[in-house]
């Protein structure tokens, strides 16, 4: 249980470290001249990607935590 706990708790830095580089990039597409600058989309929408990243993370975690209880069982 304790491998299985470890991997769901690196997966969820990993989604993490992802979600954050996904968001900054699509950010810099709206605001610096890609292909999407000029049009009436505020760059916030790029945060709307956060969304099924957390949902993962969060899934990762609550994983994570109930395998780490139930090896001290």
């Amino acid at each position: 249980m304790k491998m299985i706990s470890n991997v769901f708790g690196i997966l969820a830095i990993l989604l993490s470290d992802i979600m954050c580089a996904v968001v900054a990039y699509n950010y810099c597409d709206l605001t610096w001249g890609g292909k999407y600058a000029g049009y009436s989309t505020p760059a916030s929408t790029a945060f709307i990607l956060v969304i099924p990243y957390l949902i993962g993370i969060i899934v990762c975690v609550a994983l994570f935590i109930f395998f780490r209880n139930k090896r001290r069982l």
